[in-house]
């Protein structure tokens, strides 16, 4: 006997996966933690943030969308961000829906020309476009910057006006986005926000405090690996390494008399307490490790 396909148990939930593409420091990463209602993904004034491919679930009513939140597209010689770049461009290749970010305040037109460029060739896949940081300019600007876009790429299913900072129409966005899922079961179950491994998330907060922390020069040369990680009764220790390229990276991080990287492993301590759920024990080391991020051998070695 044939079962009508209205009879399964995921008739009318929709799921599937979805990238979330944009040039630097457009917010992609604070719309991601916005609309899965935790802090998943690490976020920072200073652009290029995210440098993997982080996976976010965001669990609705009727809905799962399993957010891919890439780094920012940008134009670089350098080999490490032509890298960081590949991965933001490939996860447009292996999704059922794209979500293109811009910064309705700043726009980035090389790092946009590569995006449109990208979703000409993956043309069969729906896109959606969100207009963040609306908050930052006037009505018309929002109106030109609408037009602009629509003739860039007329084949956006969607053009949603959003802030991820304070979720102005982020739920209109989720709308939208959801109506573009095929039908079919969730991905992942109801409690899970991510696939990541909690000891890549405590990584990523601990570069998140050296970013929000120190000047233009550190962030960039900094990697973190996790040295130890083990339970002892009701505490969780965590040895954690920042590797940097240069010892005057090294001598900014510490700080006079340690006091920079006591800041940074406390604000850290705080935010991975909070993920965990449980009290954290944090030391953290600084090793010179000179040119990673021109060495392939070193940017492998350091989970890149």
């Amino acid at each position: 006997m044939s079962t009508n396909h209205n009879d399964t148990p995921w008739s009318g939930f929709r799921s599937g996966f979805a990238a979330i593409a944009g040039a630097p420091n457009v917010g992609k990463s604070t719309l991601l933690n916005r609309m899965i209602g935790q802090k998943i993904s690490i976020t920072s004034e200073k652009p290029q943030t995210t440098r993997n491919r982080i996976v976010g679930v965001m669990h609705g009513e009727n809905s799962q969308i399993v957010f891919l939140d890439t780094p920012g597209v940008h134009k670089s010689d350098k080999v490490f961000n032509r890298k960081i770049v590949q991965v933001a461009l490939s996860a447009m290749d292996e999704v059922d829906l794209i979500l293109v970010v811009i910064d309705a305040s700043n726009p980035e037109d090389q790092s946009e020309s590569m995006i449109i460029e990208k979703l000409k060739k993956r043309a069969k896949i729906p896109a959606v476009l969100a207009v963040n940081k609306i908050d930052r300019i006037e009505k018309p600007k929002l109106l030109r910057i609408i037009d602009k876009w629509s003739g860039l790429y007329p084949s956006f299913a969607a053009i949603v006006p959003i802030s991820a900072l304070d979720g102005t129409q982020v739920d209109q966005l989720v709308n939208a986005m959801t109506n573009l899922l095929p039908e079919g079961p969730p991905f992942f179950p109801e409690d899970a926000l991510t696939d990541m491994p909690e000891r890549f998330i405590v990584c990523e907060i601990i570069r998140e405090k050296v970013f929000e922390n120190t000047g233009r020069e550190v962030p960039y040369g900094t990697a973190v690996t996790i040295e130890d990680y083990s339970e002892d009764g009701d505490i969780i220790r965590i040895h954690a390494a920042i590797h940097v390229e240069r010892n005057s990276q090294k001598g900014i991080l510490i700080g006079k008399n340690g006091a920079m990287l006591k800041t940074i492993g406390t604000q850290a301590r705080m935010d991975i307490e909070n993920l965990l759920g449980a009290k954290v024990f944090l030391k953290l080391f600084v090793r010179v490790e000179k040119n990673w991020s021109r060495d392939t051998r070193a940017i492998r070695k350091l989970g890149y």
